[in-house]
């Protein structure tokens, strides 16, 4: 088992289609995840980064499984703080769950680093921005506080 883990699970009315191209399409997560856009070509082995809007990288890593609209494990490394960067590299899965009317969406970040700084970061970020999320797919907007990038970051 990891040293340091954060889980987090939430049900979105949405399809799993839908969840994905939220997830994965930078027109999307530029809605919902503070202005900032992923690159990659989704594929196996392929390199991923998510982009600040002013174009340096926040975090970068490798797809390692794909199963589009129902799961996603990629490698993850922060980019702009050193002490998480020192960190090296965390797991994220992304696990979706059809359930009637709404989606069953399980996150999952992971490194082996006891008390990690990364994960402790991520543990109040992701919840903000996975409601957000669940907000833009169910209402058609995202929550105000997600809608830019922080000051100072």
């Amino acid at each position: 088992m990891p040293a340091s883990r954060f889980v987090y699970v939430i049900y979105i009315r949405t399809t799993p289609e839908r969840l994905w191209l939220a997830l994965t399409e930078p027109a999307l997560t530029r809605q919902y995840w503070c202005e900032t856009t992923q690159e990659s070509d989704w594929k196996p082995g392929s390199s991923w980064r998510i982009l600040t809007p002013d174009g340096r990288i926040a975090d970068d890593g490798e797809i390692l499984e794909i199963e589009p609209a129902k799961r996603l494990v990629i490698t993850w490394q922060h980019q702009l703080k050193e002490e998480m960067r020192a960190e090296g590299f965390s797991r994220l899965t992304y696990e979706f769950s059809p359930m009637g009317d709404a989606v069953r969406f399980e996150l999952t970040h992971t490194i082996d680093v006891s008390e990690s700084k990364l994960i402790a970061a991520v543990s109040s970020g992701w919840p903000m921005i996975l409601c957000s999320l669940k907000s833009l797919l169910e209402t058609g907007e995202s929550l105000v506080e997600t809608r830019r990038w922080p000051e100072g970051m």
